[in-house]
Formats: structure tokens, sequence, C-alpha cells
């Protein structure tokens, strides 16, 4: 029986936990269980999809790839080469032949069908343990587009990852970020936005000033960042679809950065100068109402709120140095819970609720690290010349960062690494890239 998706559901908050496959897949369901040991990734088989339509065949290879990419790259996952098969999949209906899959190893195996009517796209999958020799879960069908197959690619990723981790899917997502070209010392920097693996960049703002840290908003449909071109900084909000923005408003003299959107994204934490103070303010984007939140003679910027609203994390260096605190919502004394040694900053809530993830830089390195709410378990996940700016993926499993490489020329990159700190990988983008920001799945 197959049930229908057009688009996937939200993401729910889950526990953070580490995974790693089950010793053994005779012993029940598929599963990749939740320890805190080092993992062996868990051997797929995927064959091409098959195509039901003429002309559906021209897509059925790429819609295979990307599902395979998606689950390989989380490490969590390794894909057997089709040249290691015995059976040929020739019919989504056939029964499967478990023994040849047993044969080569295969613990989950992924069986898909194409059909496509002008733009349209049919996409159905089914999902198998093959040692218990049971299908996990109900056949799946999801319709979109041809031009979008990527998208139905990522879905089914997301549906398999999900099926057996038991984790949130977190595939079909966007990142937005700042695209660098030219030399270090004349560097033009613009607003894109790409799918979360680097495919399909598009750029939002021209490259006519300096721009940095653009923030996705809750619903993926807005963005804010911040701009030089009146000479100081400024905060904007971007519409995505259309490209049009509009200015946060200040007042003369005063400068505005390091935007973020509460969890509603009605309202805007940021930091503002104003006589030579750095607080952090917050404004109701549909009234306009500012309200300030610190009044420290202190440098207070890069505040993040809690999923549920009710708190602030953010950076200080009332203490003398840069130091990670937390305070109401509506602001009050803050407390601090950076108890390390070194600078930390850029502080952001995971969306699961129990980690802050941010940058450290000790001893000449820089590193991405996540803590818990109080303080506690501090854990440093990178290591390098210059790591620094994490963002959480819907799913609050993988981070994102930028690291910059040591030398003239400078060179910025965008990596990921889990929250575990195995499987760093690069992000590849047309050119330097920097200051990610994750979104949520798209609706």
């Amino acid at each position: 029986m197959f049930k229908t998706l057009t688009f996937l559901l939200s993401p729910i908050l889950a526990a953070l936990l580490l995974l790693a496959p089950a010793a053994s897949a005779q012993q029940g369901p598929l599963r990749i269980t939740i320890t805190e040991g080092v993992i062996e990734p868990l051997p797929f088989a995927l064959p091409s999809f098959l195509p039901e339509t003429a002309g559906s065949e021209m897509i059925t290879a790429d819609l295979a790839r990307v599902v395979a990419d998606d689950l390989a790259g989380t490490g969590l996952f390794r894909q057997i080469p089709p040249s290691a098969f015995i059976s040929q999949v020739t019919s989504f209906a056939a029964p499967v032949a478990y023994a040849d899959w047993r044969a080569i190893n295969a613990q989950a195996l992924i069986i898909g069908a194409v059909s496509t009517s002008g733009d349209q796209l049919v996409v159905k999958f089914r999902l198998y343990d093959v040692f218990s020799g049971a299908e996990l879960g109900e056949g799946l069908q999801m319709v979109g587009t041809v031009s979008g197959f990527r998208r139905m690619a990522h879905k089914v990723a997301d549906e398999v990852y999900s099926r057996i981790t038991g984790e949130q899917r977190y595939f079909d997502s966007r990142v937005v970020f700042v695209s660098e070209t030219g030399p270090k010392d004349n560097r033009l920097k613009r607003i894109a936005i790409m799918d979360y693996d680097g495919a399909n960049v598009q750029y939002l703002t021209d490259a006519g000033s300096i721009v940095l840290a653009p923030r996705f908003s809750p619903s993926g449909d807005r963005v804010l960042y911040t701009s030089y071109e009146s000479g100081f900084p400024r905060i904007y909000l971007l519409d995505v679809a259309t490209s049009g923005r509009q200015q946060l408003p200040t007042e003369a003299g005063e400068m505005a950065f390091s935007p973020r959107f509460s969890r509603d994204g009605r309202q805007v934490i940021y930091s503002l100068i104003n006589g030579g103070n750095t607080d952090i303010y917050r404004t109701d984007l549909a009234t306009g109402q500012h309200t300030r939140l610190t009044s420290a003679p202190s440098i207070e910027t890069a505040p993040s709120f809690s999923p549920d609203g009710s708190q602030i994390v953010f950076e200080s260096d009332r203490s003398g140095v840069q130091q990670i605190y937390i305070m109401s919502a509506d602001g009050g004394e803050p407390r601090r819970i950076s108890l390390g040694e070194g600078r930390y900053g850029t502080p952001v809530w995971s969306p699961r609720g129990d980690l802050i993830a941010f940058t450290k830089q000790n001893a000449g390195r820089f590193h991405i690290g996540v803590m818990r709410t109080d303080g506690s378990e501090e854990r440093l996940l990178t290591a390098s010349f210059l790591d620094e700016g994490p963002t959480w993926s819907p799913n609050g499993r993988v981070l994102m960062f930028s690291r910059e490489t040591q030398g003239a020329e400078g060179l910025v990159s965008i990596y990921s690494v889990d929250v575990s700190g195995r499987n760093l990988r690069q992000v590849v983008t047309p050119s330097s890239a920097s200051d990610p920001s994750w979104g949520p799945l798209q609706p």
C-alpha cells in the first residue's frame, strides 16, 4: 500500500543523541541504534530507479545518485557499488530476492520507480530490511516536478534516513550564505542561497557593497543580513522569492548588525551601537517597536533565541574577554556559561534546545564547539587556522560553519561536521563562501 506525499512534514524537536549501527541486523528490525560508540556505516544497496513512462529513463540515474550522496554524506551509511549486485531489479512490484542481497552484505535495500507527464514527476520507493526480509514502513509516493528532481531525491533520502535512524529529516533544506569573489584586499560579497549540499546556487543581492551574516527566518521565506552600502552597518530584511527588501529602522548615528529572527519570525534581535555603547535590542516587525535588552558598558552581540523563545544566548566582553552569556528574552541580569580557557563567540541555540554551538579561540587556534545550556560538557568539534560562525541543521544533528585557509589568498569555504565531531566535509560552492545560515525544511 502506498501513501502519497507532496511535501515533507515540518521538523519536530528531538533529544540529541549519537548514532551507531545495530550490532546485528538479524536480531531485530533494521535500525541505526543510539549509542556513544564509534560507528561503522550501514551498507545499503540502491539500484537505479525504474522508468515507468516513456522519457522518465532520462532522470532515473540522477535521482538515485542524489539519494545515495545524501545518505553516504552523513557518514552513517555506505553505498554498495552496483557492480557487486547479484540480483537486478527489473520490476518495482517483483518479490525481493533477499538471499542475493544478503550475499553482498546489504543491510538496507532501496527500490524506486519514476514516471513523468510533462514537467510532473512522480517518484515511488520502498525500503527493505534485507536480513529480516521485511519492508520498513509503507511504500511512499511523492509528486513534484522534473525540473525539481533533486528535491524529490532529497525527500526520498530524508524518508530513508528517518526510518532507519529515528532522527528527523534535514536533506530537503537550503542554506543562505555570503558568496565571495576577488582578491583578499578587494573581495566582492553577495548574499546567495543554495541547497544544503551546495547545488542550485542563486544570488539574492549584487556585489555593490559589503554584506555580512545572513540569517534565515523560521519559515525560510525571508533573510536578515547586515549591509555597509551606506558606509555604516545597517540591517535589511530580504524576501527570498522576490529579492525585495526593506531596512530595519534606526536613528541617525546608530549602527545595527548581527541580526537574528525570533522563533516565530515576528521579532528581530540584534546589536545596536548608540553613543559608543553596543547593546542588544529587540524589534517587533509588525509595530516597529524597539526594546533595549542590555545596558552594560561592554560589547554585547551575536544574540540567538532559545527554541521556546524564553531566553537569549549572546556573547559579551563584560568579563574583560569574549564569553557566552544567557539571559531572559525580556532582558535582565545575564549569567555566564562559558567557563573554559580562551575566547568564545557566535553562540547559537540548537533547534532541539539542549545544546549551544559556538566559536572558540584558544592558543592560536579556532574551534567550533558545543556545550550544554548550563555550560557543562563542552566539546570541541573542529580545529583550524580560522573556523567560525556555526549554524544548525533543521534536526540539530549537523553543523555548518566557515573555514578560512591560512595564506595570502585567505580562501573561505563552508564545511559541515556531525555534532559528535565526526564526518567533517567541505560543501562545494562555485566560489569562496562564508557566513552560512541553515534554513528549515522546505514546505
